[in-house]
């Protein structure tokens, strides 16, 4: 039993979050000579009758932690919430599950505040679309399974007709500078300075580092993008004259390593809080206090510094395949946790789906593929929490909308629009969204619109399905 998995243990009765006790007393009991099956015999009963142990020599520590952790989880029912934390919400077509979702969050004990905002629709704990405040802890599933999701926002020096009349430069462009799809990754590498940072802040990415490096500069799947088209900009504030441009967007995040990275620390927390009801698991914590909340906090911090790189390396290589010169420079995230201060407290604000929109903040804002983007600028709406709609919302699920939908229900709306797919899931369908422009109109108080990008040029992962497929 030198080496026993955190799976074993649980077969005993030990949660993983005691694997250092409990090896521990593993070592000391192997030195005495008690045989592997005597040790696995004592340690089910430490864990069942831990009060029995207090005074052993082998294990002692390990009974003293277990009485300790049972304490903590059963201190931790009586404080939950009777009543949830004070949350707002805006728009009025919210899933009613997702409204649920909510209000389960802000039952938590380190809730402090929170904020739903138009786009919202279930998610894994926090829906998406979901803000939510806490004091000095962090919820890997409120950060989201796409760690530091982002947009990013380029304008270039070429004429707007290149949509039509280089529409196969264009093409070309984004199809040989970035990879699509799970498992993604170039022959040979790109470069970035990220990859110099320090990897080993937590296990996960230490890992992982090399599968990362392998999938740097790629978009993933899902509704991941990256989309040629017009930029239209109404108003003074971006540091380009009102007009129309050609623009570059992009939608992805930290790819298959900050999945990993999530999914390790959810588990984590998970284990710790073993002991939350069932509506509440997937909003188990990590405080920050706490080796592991430190660890996690260091892993999502690189994976943010990871998903900037991404779009980094895509906008620079496309614009470099186009000989084009960028003239405007717009990025945000959202799915990550901050520290900001909000009525008066210190607080970790997690935005699962939510774009940061403090007083003068610019942000950018998507539909779908065949619907517009926003960019907009933050009005700092303090029950929002600085934020609002990071884009329109899924108003069915990805399986709905596979059954519902072919590709030639599709057809039309693209060449009404001037949209041109190279390739998508169907589970990616406009039909599948809800309208933008109604998500727009319900955050009016929380951001305003500078500029409006309409999609021209559309690939997001699906193989080669098209729509005359």
């Amino acid at each position: 039993m030198a080496k026993v998995k955190p799976r074993e243990l649980e077969d005993l009765g030990i949660p993983r979050r005691l694997k250092r006790e409990a090896m521990g007393a593993i070592s000391k009991a192997s030195k005495s000579g008690m045989s592997h099956k005597d040790i696995r015999v004592a340690m089910a009963d430490v864990a069942a009758n831990p009060d029995s142990y207090m005074e052993n020599p082998y294990f002692g520590e390990l009974a003293r932690a277990l009485l300790c952790s049972k304490k903590n989880d059963a201190e931790l029912e009586q404080e939950l919430r009777k009543e949830p934390a004070p949350y707002c919400r805006w728009g009025d077509d919210a899933d009613p599950q997702a409204v649920r979702q909510m209000e389960a969050a802000c039952r938590l004990p380190v809730a402090v505040a929170g904020a739903l905002m138009p786009d919202a629709h279930v998610g894994y704990g926090l829906p998406i679309g979901g803000v939510l405040a806490v004091r000095n802890a962090v919820i890997p599933y409120a950060v989201g399974v796409d760690i530091a999701c982002r947009m990013k926002m380029t304008a270039m020096d070429m004429p707007v007709d290149a949509l039509e009349n280089r529409a196969d430069r264009l093409r070309e462009a984004i199809e040989e500078e970035t990879r699509f799809g799970v498992g993604a990754a170039f022959e040979k590498r790109r470069e970035h300075p990220v990859m110099d940072e320090d990897w080993s802040v937590s296990p996960v990415t230490s890992r992982l580092k090399s599968k990362a490096w392998d999938q740097l500069g790629t978009s993933g799947s899902g509704n991941h993008f990256v989309e040629f088209g017009v930029l239209t900009v109404g108003k003074e504030g971006l540091g380009i004259p009102p007009g129309k441009y050609l623009a570059l967007l992009s939608h992805s995040g930290s790819r298959g390593t900050g999945s990993e990275v999530a999914n390790y620390y959810s588990r984590l927390a998970m284990d710790i809080r073993r002991n939350l009801p069932k509506d509440l698991r997937h909003l188990a914590w990590l405080d920050l206090d706490s080796e592991a909340g430190q660890e996690y906090w260091a892993a999502m911090q690189l994976m943010g510094r990871y998903a900037a790189a991404n779009h980094e390396l895509i906008h620079k290589h496309v614009a470099g395949n186009l000989g084009a010169r960028v003239i405007l420079d717009l990025e945000n995230h959202h799915n990550f946790a901050w520290k900001e201060t909000h009525f008066g407290r210190d607080v970790i604000v997690h935005r699962k789906g939510a774009t940061p929109a403090a007083a003068g903040a610019l942000g950018i804002i998507p539909g779908s593929m065949a619907s517009p983007a926003f960019v907009v600028r933050g009005k700092g709406e303090p029950s929002s929490l600085d934020s609002a709609s990071h884009g329109a919302g899924r108003k069915m699920s990805r399986q709905e909308a596979k059954r519902r939908f072919k590709w030639s229900d599709l057809e039309t709306l693209l060449k009404e629009r001037g949209v041109t797919l190279l390739s998508a899931g169907l589970d990616e369908v406009p039909m599948a969204y809800k309208d933008i422009e109604e998500v727009m109109a319900a955050q009016r108080d929380l951001v305003e619109t500078l500029a409006r990008f309409d999609p021209k040029l559309v690939k997001m992962s699906g193989g080669d399905e098209r729509p005359e497929d």
